[in-house]
């Protein structure tokens, strides 16, 4: 799968969370840009990106710092 993201840093959170079956780069990548282009227009600075992950189960283990706070990955063990 892939999940489109949209995260704020300043607050530490993400704003928005999409996902597109793997088949679908091309769709994943417009909207990406499209979020992009839309966020620069009004002057708001968040990262946005594409990750790819076997689920979204997965996603939140291998990108701990999109869903945890700074506190919870300071005290987790190391993978």
């Amino acid at each position: 799968m892939l999940f489109l993201i949209e995260y704020d840093r300043d607050q530490g959170r993400v704003v928005l969370m999409k996902s597109f079956d793997e088949t679908q780069h091309r769709a994943a990548e417009e909207a990406r840009l499209e979020r992009e282009l839309d966020l620069n227009r009004n002057g708001i600075e968040r990262e946005v990106v594409i990750l790819e992950a076997a689920s979204e189960e997965a996603l939140r283990k291998t990108h701990r710092r999109y869903f945890e706070d700074l506190a919870a990955l300071a005290h987790a063990p190391a993978l």
